[in-house]
């Protein structure tokens, strides 16, 4: 299929196009991610408590609140400063398979830390 001259296909056009990211945008970020890196240091000084959730089994809440922000900053970064919430469908298929690969080891760590029969041996 010939195209008439001057003209690129469609897909090529596609392919080349890249999206502009003002320049607030990347200063917004980086007041969020400074914001949150403040919450976590602030939060560190005070005690959220604990909780019980089976015999001999206990939560404690500030590493969960601090994970949290720190899954909060990465999906910025990730997003934004690696430019992948403009990137192709691939490129986020990706990022989505390393993330899952992730979940799934760190699931299996935990399987086996929390089956193991500690003091029973």
């Amino acid at each position: 299929m010939t195209e008439p001259h001057g003209t690129t296909p469609l897909n090529e056009q596609q392919e080349h196009e890249h999206h502009v990211v003002s320049p607030l945008i990347y200063l917004a970020i980086l007041v969020c991610l400074l914001l949150a890196t403040a919450l976590t240091c602030g939060m560190s000084y005070i005690d959220l408590g604990e909780w019980h959730v089976a015999p001999g089994l206990t939560l404690f809440w500030n590493p969960v609140v601090a994970l949290a922000i720190a899954c909060t900053k990465m999906v910025l970064v990730v997003l934004f400063f690696m430019h992948v919430k403009y990137s192709p469908r691939l490129t986020k298929l990706t990022v989505a398979s390393g993330l899952f690969m992730f979940l799934v080891l760190v699931g299996m760590t935990l399987a086996d830390y929390f089956t193991r029969a500690w003091g029973r041996w």
